[in-house]
């Protein structure tokens, strides 16, 4: 990466995208919001990389946009709404957040762009912005209610009040808590489990769950049979194969290397 406000680490399938800016509580300037989308683009583009883990440095994970930059009088420019935004559509392939101290305002909203949401005791969620002024313009007020529902969502907007780990998890907001200081290292480690299924299958699933937030459920529910067919051409009968063979039986979901 160009900048160092952006570290791209790889280990084989999985991608790992760290903000470094601790100083700021990783709060993103414009040149490290640029520097996210083309992290994020580079990982969706790498036909190698199937997963990928975003979190950072420092102890915290996101503070949102720099409002000392902002008010010394740079603009921030939207990070869902601009066509070069790093939070402007939802990729292709997974992406897990790995989230240990803050994740407000704009950090908030980084974190509901990822799939799955690795916590630990130290999280934080919340609106902060809320006391300055600052509106959402990173995809936070579409996606949260998608992921708590209308009214939970509406609460953190309108009131900007932290909401903790465990919360977190009781809401949906998070989805797995982890020992403190492990949550890089155990979403690294649920990025290559993810990473080792079948991916044709695995994306489509993916993204008719993602599709079906704007159609009728007999169009979603369509949707679903026109995503699954690649899978069920390429992928589902070495699978059924492979389990009557012997694999998969008793409750592992480990596959064993021939």
């Amino acid at each position: 990466m160009s900048s160092q406000k952006i570290l791209v680490e790889r280990a084989a399938p999985v991608t790992t995208i760290v903000i470094n800016r601790p100083q700021a509580r990783n709060a993103l300037d414009n040149e490290a919001a640029h520097a996210l989308a083309d992290a994020l683009a580079a990982f969706e583009a790498d036909p190698e990389a199937r997963v990928a883990v975003l979190t950072g440095a420092g102890g915290a994970f996101c503070a949102g946009a720099d409002l000392k930059e902002l008010g010394g009088g740079t603009d921030y420019f939207p990070w869902a709404g601009s066509d070069g935004g790093p939070l402007r559509s939802t990729l292709s392939k997974p992406v897990i957040a790995a989230i240990e101290g803050h994740a407000c305002a704009g950090g908030l909203g980084v974190a509901l762009f990822c799939d799955i949401r690795i916590v630990d005791e130290t999280a934080r969620f919340g609106v902060f912005s809320r006391r300055w002024g600052v509106p959402m313009s990173d995809g936070t007020t579409v996606r949260l209610p998608r992921v708590v529902g209308q009214g939970r969502a509406l609460d953190m907007l309108l009131t900007g009040r932290a909401v903790g780990a465990d919360e977190a998890i009781a809401i949906g907001l998070a989805t797995r808590k982890v020992a403190r200081g492990t949550t890089r290292a155990e979403a690294e480690k649920l990025a290559a489990e993810i990473a080792g299924f079948p991916p044709i299958a695995m994306t489509s699933d993916r993204r008719s769950a993602y599709e079906s937030f704007d159609r009728a459920e007999a169009l979603a529910i369509t949707r679903e049979m026109e995503l699954s067919l690649a899978a069920r051409r390429q992928e589902s009968q070495g699978g059924a194969a492979r389990f009557a063979q012997g694999e998969g039986r008793h409750g592992s979901f480990e596959r064993k290397e021939k």
